[in-house]
Formats: C-alpha cells, sequence, structure tokens
C-alpha cells in the first residue's frame, strides 16, 4: 500500500455503517406494484445494511420533484437521496434538469464512470444518459435513469460501494 491509498482506507473504515436514504422514482406510469428500479434501490441499500427512510414516486414534473427533493432536503435523519427516472433526453424527462440545478457540487465522475459502463453494456445508447450526482444541503443525491438494468449497475459497480465514504466526507 503506497502513502497515497492511506487516506482512502482510513476514509472508508471511518465512513458510517448505515446511511439513511429517501428513494424517489419519477415516472407519469409506474405504481409501487410496478416500480421494478424503486424496487431494486430499496433491497441494494438494505442488503448493504443501509436503511431506507421514506420512498415515493412523483410525476416527471419538476415542480413535484423540486418540492420532494426540498422536503427530504430539510428533513433530518437523511443523509442520501437516490432517483430514478427522467434522465433522458425525451420532452418529459426533466429529473437531470431539476437535480442538476439545485446541485451545489457536481460530482461528474458519476455521471462519467456509470456511462462509461453502459457503454460496455448498451453500446453508444449510454451517451443519452444524463446520469448526474452530487450535493445539496449536506445530502448526498444521486439521479439514476429508469431502466431497472441501468440501476442495477449504478447501485452495485458505483452507489453501493461508494456511499458511506461519501456520507463521511460531507459530514467532516
Amino acid at each position: 500500500m503506497t502513502n497515497a491509498e492511506s487516506p482512502s482506507i482510513e476514509h472508508r473504515q471511518a465512513a458510517p455503517d448505515r446511511v439513511r436514504c429517501a428513494v424517489l422514482t419519477v415516472s407519469d406510469t409506474r405504481t409501487e406494484a410496478t416500480d421494478t428500479s424503486g424496487q431494486v434501490i430499496r433491497e441494494l441499500l438494505t442488503a448493504a445494511g443501509h436503511e431506507v427512510v421514506d420512498y415515493r414516486i412523483v410525476r416527471d414534473e419538476p415542480v413535484e420533484i423540486r418540492a420532494r427533493l426540498e422536503h427530504w432536503t430539510e428533513t433530518d435523519g437523511i443523509d442520501a437521496i437516490l432517483s430514478n427516472g427522467g434522465t433522458g433526453i425525451a420532452n418529459r424527462d426533466t429529473t437531470y434538469d431539476v437535480i442538476a440545478g439545485m446541485l451545489e457540487k457536481r460530482l461528474d465522475g458519476f455521471g462519467e464512470l456509470f456511462r462509461m459502463l453502459s457503454y460496455a453494456e448498451i453500446g453508444a445508447a449510454a451517451m443519452l444518459s444524463r446520469a448526474v450526482a452530487g450535493v445539496y444541503r449536506r445530502r448526498v443525491i444521486v439521479a439514476m435513469p429508469g431502466s431497472t438494468n441501468a440501476v442495477r449497475l449504478a447501485m452495485e459497480r458505483l452507489i453501493v460501494p461508494e456511499l458511506a465514504h461519501m456520507v463521511y466526507e460531507l459530514r467532516k
């Protein structure tokens, strides 16, 4: 191990064991019964030892998305908000626009890495994703596509492995 690696390992060891998360599905058509992407997020968080403190589905309307995010970032007991849906380029896809406009600090690497990993699975169509992550009011906010496969990829390869570390950094 080099000295450069040591701080990262120490940070991971000091990270919280449990992150309190809110999960947001943005969709005009999904219900709790048909929201497989939201279910995958909740299952993977729980399996990793994190807590899902709230889960909602809102229509792809900027006012509704922003209101839900504002509420959660004003609520004690929520460390991270994970959303899915509305990150494409269709006229109704507004999640990215809302979240990107709110972020105080962007984690550009999330979107870049997500698209790189997606490219390996789906090819050039990966460039259509506007997945984004960052910080707003000392909360981690991540916006993933609505596809269940995309959610699983983002959660397993990027979010779950680093979520506690991100929250640790915000608490410093």
